[in-house]
């Protein structure tokens, strides 16, 4: 991805005409992500509910469990909103002559009366279709919590989404075997439009700036939210606490995988005295559900990706990127770079342009295992959370 995007970089820079003949490829290749889109979004929240069991036998555990993770996930997208809002890291990579792609400026301009009636639709084929994904997340919210109600037959249905969801990423994967390619069209062609070298340093910049937001918010979430959350809330101390997880937190930076990750987070929350019945029911769900640097992370992207458009995202686009980030984030793979799959998502349900996502592949694979390490963090905390406020 590097090597593309500083391949883009020179040949935008050095031949804007010649880049801007390359501009194809990585326009196919983002089309070969939004092919995904809709079966992804579909097939990882059920799979995601599904993976909770049924919820009205949830109780008390489960209740804590989904609170918890839901606040959580709330409190890590609205500080990175906050942080991109405040050093604004996207003005500095104005790239695109100030100019949005087609479509966007309207999608960007509902009301709050349009922002509920977007939740549902009276089509969800022709929802799909449109790319408004949105009442997608919320039938599948509802889809897959009514599959875990229905016994035998609901969780075969939940099987068959698990093997689609899991087909879905192989894909995927394949598809990102060609990223370096896509990234070198997109960069290339970007940088043409923007004037040659003068792109290069606006977004060597640009990225410099988005990477510092990045990692301040998963630093400031991991230390101070879910710190005090921590030791309010589960009556531990961090500093203690977190030497019980040392080699799951280098493992989780290691890999980028929080569930190649799970046995040691396991191990090492056992270890700190959390009971085998909590651990072992809030770790695996959180593996896949619980995404709080993923969560930060995508609501950074997105507001940075507006910006270097210049785009102004009005509060009611705010609050959409809110509510689909906190959801895509439910069944996304514990896998190295899956939150690039699910700002797929999160961009085109705000209706920010996915040329942007060839700015951020670059340094992805860092940014990565620091989200990742705050994911399995969040994970062991609310482990201790759980375990406090559920006897037994």
């Amino acid at each position: 991805m590097v090597i593309g995007a500083l391949a883009g970089g020179v040949l935008g820079a050095m031949a804007p005409e010649a880049a801007q003949h390359v501009v194809v490829l990585g326009d196919l290749w983002i089309r070969m992500l939004q092919m995904l889109v809709v079966p992804l979004i579909i097939s990882s929240i059920i799979q995601g509910v599904g993976s909770l069991g049924d919820i009205r036998h949830l109780g008390r555990l489960g209740g804590v469990t989904v609170a918890y993770y839901l606040i959580t996930s709330g409190l890590a997208i609205i500080l990175g909103m906050i942080l991109v809002k405040l050093i604004q890291p996207g003005v500095g990579a104005d790239i695109t002559a100030a100019v949005a792609p087609l479509g966007t400026e309207a999608a960007v301009k509902h009301g709050w009366i349009d922002l509920l009636r977007g939740f549902i639709s009276p089509n969800i084929f022709a929802s799909a279709t449109q790319g408004d994904l949105l009442p997608l997340v919320i039938f599948s919210l509802a889809f897959g919590a009514v599959l875990t109600t229905v016994g035998e037959k609901g969780q075969l249905v939940i099987n068959i989404f698990e093997g689609i969801f899991a087909a879905i990423m192989k894909l995927v994967h394949l598809v990102m075997w060609i990223g370096p390619i896509g990234v070198f069209g997109l960069v290339a062609g970007r940088l043409a439009i923007a004037g040659g070298s003068e792109g290069i340093v606006a977004l060597l910049v640009g990225l410099g700036l988005f990477t510092i937001t990045v990692i301040v918010g998963l630093v400031i979430h991991a230390g101070i939210s879910l710190g005090l959350i921590l030791h309010l809330a589960g009556q531990r101390h961090p500093f203690t606490y977190m030497g019980f997880l040392g080699a799951a937190l280098t493992s989780a930076f290691a890999t980028a995988s929080s569930s190649a990750t799970l046995p040691l987070t396991m191990e090492g929350v056992e270890r700190a005295g959390i009971r085998t019945r909590s651990s072992r029911f809030v770790l695996p769900i959180g593996a896949t559900v619980n995404m709080d640097g993923s969560a930060l992370y995508e609501a950074v992207a997105a507001v940075f990706i507006a910006q270097a458009w210049g785009i102004d995202l009005p509060v009611t686009a705010l609050m959409a990127l809110f509510i689909v980030a906190t959801v895509s984030t439910i069944g996304a793979a514990g896998i190295p770079e899956a939150g690039l799959v699910t700002m797929v998502v999160v961009l085109q349900a705000v209706g920010l342009p996915l040329e942007g996502l060839g700015l951020l592949l670059a340094i992805d694979w860092l940014i990565d295992r620091f989200r990742t390490a705050v994911n399995v963090w969040g994970d062991a905390v609310g482990a201790a959370v759980v375990d406090r406020y559920v006897p037994g």
